[in-house]
């Protein structure tokens, strides 16, 4: 049998000795940690991808669109036909997540704009307004105005009273109930001030939180409400909130990005943008956009931002 070299004692090695020796030190190094760290494909992460909203289990595009800028007037601007095609436009490039409103102008509009796309994989968002008399129906009419099922996340909508969990438990309570009948598939709310924020945070009933999120502190929740563009809040109490929403399993969605259209300067979007990206206990964002180079500015400065996080 031929040698391979001479080994200790001045034996030689056997063909099949030497090919056993080469496997285990080739498995070796496949299984060393470092040779792991080489070889692993980094994981990039971009601004449509499918993210998880908190202990849901609700899978939802990182970016939303927002059809209620000034109320939808906004997305309206150019008529229903543009856009119908605007939101085709971003589901082609990857969002899914679509928020609108009871009072949006964009509201009536969201069953043709979704015409022809895969409902299973959109994921749309509206908001109950005031205290209706049959909530119920109200979230009823959602469905059918939407020509579907269910509407996938439900939100008391702009509470700012510290007190409000008691004195909207007859909405709230029938949010209970539609989820029960399979209408909605998350429990939302949206809070205008400090201490309704806290009572959201404190309260078992909330299941995702959206959130006015921007680092210059532009229409974000403070002590009162307000909705001056030239008031910059604190936004380190908000953060805070934030964190507990997160370390408590509830879902986070980011609002006010670019603080309500205000933020015409792009240095101010991408600070903002940047600044959304970096905290990982936001799941996704939502932003209003009235054309496709917003879009398509949005979706490269997340890109960017994940990037460097």
């Amino acid at each position: 049998m031929r040698k391979y070299g001479p080994s200790k004692g001045g034996r030689g090695v056997t063909r099949r000795q030497f090919i056993q020796t080469s496997a285990a030190l080739a498995g070796a190094a496949l299984l060393s940690p470092w040779a792991l760290a080489e070889t692993k494909t980094p994981v990039v992460r971009t601004a449509t991808d499918q993210v998880t909203l908190g202990k849901t289990g609700l899978k939802l595009s990182r970016l939303g669109f927002g059809a209620g800028s000034n109320n939808g007037h906004v997305q309206l601007a150019d008529g229903k036909a543009a856009f119908v095609d605007l939101i085709h436009y971003a589901y082609d490039r990857g969002i899914t997540f679509i928020d609108t409103a009871q009072s949006y102008s964009t509201f009536n509009v969201i069953a043709d704009a979704i015409k022809g796309l895969p409902r299973e994989k959109l994921f749309i968002q509206s908001k109950v307004d005031g205290r209706p008399e049959d909530v119920l129906a109200v979230i009823d009419h959602h469905r059918k105005t939407f020509d579907t099922d269910y509407v996938d996340s439900l939100l008391v909508h702009c509470m700012t009273r510290g007190s409000w969990t008691d004195e909207w438990k007859r909405v709230t309570d029938a949010f209970d109930q539609a989820k029960e009948k399979k209408w909605i598939r998350a429990k939302v709310v949206t809070c205008h001030t400090l201490p309704a924020l806290s009572a959201a945070v404190a309260s078992d009933w909330t299941e995702v939180h959206q959130v006015r999120v921007n680092p210059q502190g532009t229409l974000t929740d403070a002590e009162r409400d307000g909705w001056s563009a030239n008031v910059h809040n604190d936004i380190n109490p908000v953060m805070e909130q934030i964190k507990t929403m997160h370390a408590n399993g509830r879902g986070v969605i980011g609002m006010k990005i670019c603080g309500n259209g205000t933020f015409t300067d792009p240095a101010d979007r991408e600070k903002s943008i940047r600044f959304a990206m970096s905290q990982k206990e936001i799941d996704a964002v939502v932003i209003g956009f009235k054309n496709r180079q917003e879009i398509d500015e949005a979706i490269e400065r997340i890109n960017r931002a994940l990037k460097e996080v």
